[in-house]
């Protein structure tokens, strides 16, 4: 039997601990990282939600920007909410400095506030129906490249994308019950070995 793929989750801020738990529930070994030595080994990472700003601040203080932007540009990478913000090649709304390995053009917080959050049912060409969507601040993907593929909407915006190794994901597939989208992510990751 093979070895099960080990995915690191960035755990500065965020739901990590429920990506870590999904993961790990789906068969992988999950990480909890929080300093750039400890993306050695890893097959994969998440980078949850949160904010932003905040994530660049932390990783920048820590010395760990240089090193995440090296992993992500190599190795599959799965961004939710903020961390498809952090993989972007453009962020708006305001602008700010991103790993820019997705080319995809977000607007930050575009579907509102806190107390704007919603949970949808959205068209999805992942197999099985429907997908259950939670969005809390969301960002809107306002453009997609050419090499990008989308695999959910929302009001004919893309929510769920793809490109090359990289996954992102506009709304928070860690708090739904709906499995797929982290299965969708592993899919990639056993792929790449």
């Amino acid at each position: 039997m093979p070895e099960p793929p080990h995915i690191g989750v960035l755990a500065l801020q965020g739901a990590f601990d429920v990506h870590a738990k999904r993961l790990t529930e789906l068969g992988a070994k999950a990480h909890l990282i929080r300093k750039p030595d400890e993306l050695k080994e890893l097959d994969g990472l998440v980078l949850p939600g949160g904010e932003s700003s905040t994530f660049l601040w932390h990783l920048e203080l820590a010395g760990f920007y240089d090193v995440l932007k090296a992993f992500v540009q190599s190795k599959p990478t799965f961004g939710t909410c903020a961390g498809t913000i952090l993989l972007a090649s453009e962020v708006l709304n305001p602008a700010q400095k991103s790993f820019a390995v997705l080319d995809i053009t977000v607007e930050r917080n575009a579907y509102g506030r806190q107390n704007d959050s919603v949970i949808l049912q959205e068209e999805t060409s992942l197999p099985g129906g429907p997908l259950e969507t939670v969005y809390i601040r969301a960002p809107r993907i306002a453009r997609t490249g050419a090499g990008v593929v989308t695999l959910a909407t929302r009001d004919g915006s893309p929510t769920l994308v793809r490109q090359g190794h990289v996954l992102a994901a506009t709304f928070h597939p860690e708090l739904s019950e709906d499995r797929r989208v982290h299965e969708y992510f592993l899919e990639m990751v056993r792929a790449s070995r």
